[in-house]
């Protein structure tokens, strides 16, 4: 079982984006995706989770019974967290 869930938030016109997009197709993590220039209503809950509108945003929930209780993990930007992404996707 996957460690986390993970959903992100992203723009077409957002480089970080595109590069965060290619790596977690390059190393097979699934995820959810929302592009916010299709679907501009999830800005709502991105604002909500991360009190802004910059992306990329990465959140990520506990699969397990506690995240019903747990707050889920949210960072935003691919690059300056990317070892942090690694570790918590467990990606060498």
């Amino acid at each position: 079982m996957a460690k986390y869930h993970l959903e992100i938030y992203t723009r077409p016109t957002c480089s970080d984006c595109q590069d965060l997009k290619k790596f977690l197709e390059d190393h097979r993590i699934p995820h959810k995706q929302y592009d916010l220039a299709k679907q501009p209503a999830k800005e709502e809950d991105l604002k909500k989770i991360t009190r802004s509108r910059i992306v990329p945003a990465l959140v990520f929930s506990d699969p397990s019974l506690l995240r019903l209780v747990r707050k889920p993990k949210s960072m935003i930007g691919f690059e300056r967290n990317k070892d942090e992404i690694k570790r918590l996707l467990n990606v060498g």
